[in-house]
């Protein structure tokens, strides 16, 4: 099967030919970001590279995978190829959009910053690291998880992408979709109750 008829069995809903899609192509996607950073001198272990991926794969299988069935196979063109040059030009948009937004830490004057003339709200030093560390906590059980199940929680729970949207992204009855759910959050608080944390949803 070429890479033209693969894609179309994954827009057609073929739940083999998806998974595979997924599997095969996940640490290629994340390869291409991670290239993109290191060439404009970002850290990878700094940058947002887990939002950039969640966001590439949102694209792709958005508005019934419009734009993965762009994909055309023009001149020989493969399935990897393509997928380099759509996550090299999402993640350059990404990082010029990101750098667009005002800095806390841009200076309005020569000796002031915006960030000293807005009131500072934070907790005390003792509740901040405590938040940092459940944050860091949660973002490692998170990251324990398999590439289908990360991909369904940020879809839920960072896109609200409502579950029968999901039902229809990962080829699934609304009951298998409910039951996924169910089986991620009990994860993620198993593995949050044993860094001697609990998570509460």
């Amino acid at each position: 099967m070429d890479d033209l008829d693969f894609v179309r069995r994954c827009c057609q809903g073929d739940k083999r030919s998806w998974g595979q899609f997924i599997d095969k192509y996940s640490r290629l996607i994340y390869s291409y970001i991670y290239s993109v950073l290191s060439a404009k001198g970002i850290l990878a272990q700094a940058a947002p590279a887990e939002d950039i991926f969640q966001e590439i794969f949102h694209s792709l299988i958005n508005d019934n995978y419009h734009k993965l069935k762009t994909f055309r196979a023009l001149n020989g063109c493969s399935l990897a190829s393509w997928l380099r040059q759509v996550t090299i030009n999402f993640t350059l948009s990404y990082l010029r959009k990101e750098k667009e937004e005002a800095s806390l830490d841009q200076p309005i004057s020569d000796e002031l910053a915006l960030g000293d003339i807005l009131p500072d709200a934070a907790p005390e030093s003792p509740e901040i690291l405590i938040s940092q560390e459940k944050i860091a906590q949660l973002n490692d059980c998170i990251n324990q998880l398999n590439a289908k199940d990360r991909l369904f929680l940020r879809l839920h729970i960072l896109k609200n992408v409502k579950l029968e949207q999901l039902k229809n992204i990962f080829h699934l009855s609304r009951g298998a979709i409910d039951m996924q759910k169910s089986r991620i959050i009990q994860r993620l608080k198993d593995c949050f109750r044993s860094k001697g944390f609990a998570l509460d949803f």
